[in-house]
């Protein structure tokens, strides 16, 4: 894989002088109390780094025309469920009111009510104005509580009013993109055993100037849904699944719609995700909090969301706090004690197998492991010399290829000979970073569901070379945040979050031998290239997760430039190798990767926005 330098640039000063005013510069100051002087600096690069493809020209080229949505408007779907949109109303500024319900008005799917809980008896203007659009169209239906119960409690008012065999969930000062229930309603229509979608979304100014932050959401994504609430808005549910939830909690006040969201999924058979903008999050100083810390209470209800929701599932497992409130890390602890078989092959280098070695040595707080090397047709003294050093260790074995070099065929040969429950393929040019990595990774890959894991690598000048895997980029698959500094986090954290992707690197990855021997093993036509994407995509095909560990972290010696493929048979076997990928696994770089979106870049590694058609024109 071609290797470019595609973060970690500086900080786009105009733009953030044009954001610069009393408030921002308030908030500025207490984001720097709170994370400190290199914390903080970290974040101001994120957060001001130029946009590779501007959003708001993007965003202006992405919406559907006149033309498109008169197309829908006459469009006759083969099922066209009651879709319920729920709101929970209190003391919301008139202005915001109107607009979130004339978005509703200018939805082009008909068949919609719009059930509203006015949480605010006592602003006469606010009901004025509700009864008012009650009365212009009778999808809107308006209920007037007798007091305030809450986010929680009004949500629930509003919920009982709902009729619809599908409710959505819609914040009283937030927009619907007036495609938005047409595309929920055709998803429906579509696949008929869905029980949940969500949407992607954005962020707009007061004024609804600007839209900015757009979230391109991967499809259904368990271990990011418990790192972080990604699903949030728009989220439509079966009324079935719902009415099983018993509704919203008070007691997560804060986290209510995360927590909500967790039962919903847990109860649903399918959930859909469509990867367009759909929902456009207000926002003002009203609804953003000034100090990360002040809104402690909501984060630590959205821990106490996770923790729920594991323990319905009967998973063992610690939830924390990142230092990026709001999103969480959950430690899976190691349940007894299963022998893990670490694969290292190898071919000379003295030197660099000695740092490996020595770094599992030092940084393995497990001790139920072996390594099998498998040496490779070395040449020189100096390697012979270092293995008769290892003999002496109970824990290693040398085994020898004797053929010629093939990556997949040397590791399963090595599979072969493990005793292990757990294999763990290593490369010989890594060291590790992380003091407990097998415990944390074994404690993901125990769990059920998962069947292999991978880690975080970093180059020695601490940037980035694998954070997860994307299939399509590059045109096969392609490596996430390379060459970005290790210390940032990247696009809404991604970098340092633990996911479900579509394959990792098996640089160092961990996977359950039963799941291995069920995909088969490595596929050996794929000597070199490859091979660890399709190892972990027959994984995936037989139902089980791959997870990226960003909590583990190794340093990668590979040269940051790829040698080339400096003869006739290396650039033949790499092509052959590029068509047996683009022949085995069509369908998914045809649909392209669930665990990314459409609407992102196949060219880039950071999370850029996919350029669109007609940006120079509207732009």
């Amino acid at each position: 894989m071609d290797k470019q330098q595609n973060t970690g640039g500086g900080i786009q000063w105009g733009r953030m002088v044009k954001k610069l005013n009393p408030y921002t510069i308030r908030k500025g100051f207490r984001y720097l109390k709170h994370y400190g002087p290199k914390e903080f600096w970290i974040r101001l690069h994120e957060r001001f780094e130029p946009e590779e493809v501007p959003y708001g020209p993007w965003y202006e080229a992405y919406v559907p025309d006149e033309t498109e949505l008169n197309r829908q408007r006459r469009q006759k779907l083969s099922r066209e469920p009651l879709i319920s949109v729920a709101v929970p109303a209190y003391r919301t500024p008139g202005t915001f009111l109107a607009q979130m319900m004339d978005s509703l008005l200018a939805q082009t799917y008909r068949n919609w009510e719009l059930c509203i809980a006015n949480g605010s008896p006592e602003d006469p203007e606010m009901e004025k104005l509700l009864r008012e659009y009650a009365g212009k169209d009778k999808r809107i239906r308006v209920k007037t509580l007798s007091e305030n119960l809450g986010i929680a409690g009004n949500t629930n008012a509003a919920l009982e009013m709902a009729d619809g065999e599908f409710i959505g969930l819609l914040d009283h000062d937030d927009l619907l993109a007036p495609n938005a229930l047409y595309e929920v309603a055709a998803a429906l229509a579509k696949d008929s055993g869905l029980d949940a979608v969500y949407t992607d979304e954005d962020k707009v100014t007061t004024d609804l100037s600007e839209h900015f932050q757009p979230h391109l959401k991967p499809d259904f994504n368990l271990d990011l849904l418990r790192s972080n609430n990604y699903i949030c808005h728009f989220f439509v549910v079966r009324r079935s699944v719902f009415e099983k939830t018993g509704g919203f909690r008070s007691e997560f006040e804060g986290a209510q719609d995360y927590d909500f969201i967790f039962r919903c999924v847990e109860n649903a058979k399918k959930v859909g995700h469509i990867p367009e903008i759909l929902y456009h999050w207000r926002t003002h100083k009203e609804s953003t909090a000034d100090n990360p810390a002040s809104k402690m209470y909501a984060f630590e209800a959205g821990k106490r969301a996770i923790e729920a929701h594991l323990e319905r599932m009967g998973v063992k497992g610690t939830v924390s706090h990142t230092p990026d409130y709001g999103f969480y890390r959950v430690t899976y602890p190691v349940q007894g004690e299963p022998m893990v078989s670490i694969i290292i092959p190898n071919k000379d280098e003295k030197e660099t197998l000695k740092a490996c070695i020595e770094s599992i040595r030092e940084k393995t707080e497990y001790t139920n492991y072996e390594i099998l090397i498998i040496e490779n047709n070395s040449t020189t003294e100096d390697i012979f010399h270092y293995y008769r050093e290892l003999s002496g260790d109970p824990r290693i074995r040398l085994l020898r290829w004797k053929k010629e070099f093939n990556y997949s065929a040397i590791n399963n040969y090595g599979v072969r000979h493990a005793k292990g429950e757990y294999l763990l393929f290593l490369n010989n040019d890594v060291t590790v970073i992380t003091p407990g990595w097998i415990k944390e990774m074994l404690g993901v890959c125990q769990r059920p569901d998962t069947g292999a894991v991978g880690v975080k690598l970093i180059y020695p000048d601490n940037t980035i070379q694998h954070a997860g895997c994307v299939i399509g980029i590059g045109g096969i698959a392609g490596h996430m945040f390379v060459d970005m500094p290790a210390n940032r986090t990247g696009y809404l954290h991604k970098a340092s979050l633990l996911q479900d992707m579509s394959a990792v690197t098996a640089a160092c990855m961990m996977m359950k031998r039963s799941a291995f021997e069920e995909a088969g093993g490595f596929t050996e036509k794929l000597s070199v290239a490859f091979n660890d994407v399709d190892l972990c995509l027959k994984v995936r095909e037989n139902g089980k997760l791959i997870v990226y560990d960003p909590y583990v972290q190794l340093y990668h010696m590979e040269s940051k430039t790829r040698g080339a493929e400096d003869n006739k048979a290396k650039v033949r076997r790499f092509q052959e190798e590029i068509e047996y990928m683009r022949t085995r696994w069509i369908g998914i770089l045809k649909n392209g990767d669930p665990y990314y979106n459409k609407n992102l870049s196949l060219t880039k590694w950071n999370y850029s926005l996919r350029p669109l058609p007609g940006m120079e024109k509207k732009g």
